[in-house]
C-alpha cells in the first residue's frame, strides 16, 4: 500500500458515511483484502460493494412496505403446498404472481372451503407485489366493513374510500 492509500481509504470511508452506505462500509476492509490478494478485480470489488448496499436497502424497503401494508403474517408461494390442493391450477397461480392483474386493475377472488389456502395465496401474492415495488394494503372483511361504517358515521366515508383506493393491490381476507 502506498503512502497516499491510508488518506484515500479514510476519504472513501467518509464518503460511504456521507452517502449513508453502512453495509458498504462494513464490507470495505474484507473486499480490500481480497483485492490485495488478487482474489477479485477492482470491478468485482466495486460490484460487490454496491450489491451489498443495494441488498440491504431493498430488504429495508420490503420490510417497511410489508409493515405499511399491514402484512404481519408473511406467506410465500414457495411455502404453499400445491399437492394439498390438487384441484388448484398451479400454473394459473404462478401466472398471477406475475402481477399482470394488478396492472389491468382486475379483481382476483379465491373461493373455497375454510382451510384450503385462500388466505395463504392472497398473502403470498401481496408479498410478491411488495417485492416488485407495488403498494399493498391488507385488511379483513370485518375490519373493512367496520372502518367504512365508522367513516360514514363520522362523515369521512369519501376520505376512507380514497385511502382504500390508493394502494395498487388491496387484499381483503374473509
Amino acid at each position: 500500500m502506498n503512502a497516499t492509500a491510508p488518506a484515500t481509504l479514510d476519504r472513501i470511508r467518509q464518503h460511504l458515511v456521507g452517502l449513508k452506505m453502512p453495509r458498504s462500509l462494513e464490507v470495505l476492509e474484507h473486499l480490500l483484502r481480497q483485492l490485495e490478494r488478487g482474489e477479485i478485480s477492482a470491478l468485482e470489488a466495486i460490484d460487490t460493494l454496491l450489491s451489498e448496499e443495494l441488498t440491504l436497502r431493498e430488504g429495508r424497503r420490503i420490510k417497511a412496505a410489508l409493515k405499511m401494508g399491514r402484512l404481519t403474517t408473511i406467506k410465500t408461494l414457495a411455502g404453499f403446498d400445491f399437492a394439498f390442493q390438487p384441484s388448484l391450477d398451479r400454473n394459473r397461480v404462478l401466472t398471477l404472481a406475475g402481477l399482470d392483474f394488478v396492472d389491468r386493475h382486475e379483481v382476483v377472488h379465491f373461493l373455497g372451503q375454510p382451510g384450503t389456502g385462500k388466505s395463504h395465496l392472497a398473502l403470498a401474492l401481496a408479498v410478491e407485489a411488495v417485492k416488485a415495488g407495488r403498494s399493498v394494503y391488507f385488511t379483513t372483511l370485518a375490519e373493512l366493513i367496520s372502518s367504512l361504517a365508522k367513516a360514514e358515521r363520522e362523515g369521512m366515508l369519501r376520505q376512507r374510500i380514497r385511502f382504500l383506493c390508493r394502494p395498487q393491490l388491496l387484499v381483503v381476507d374473509e
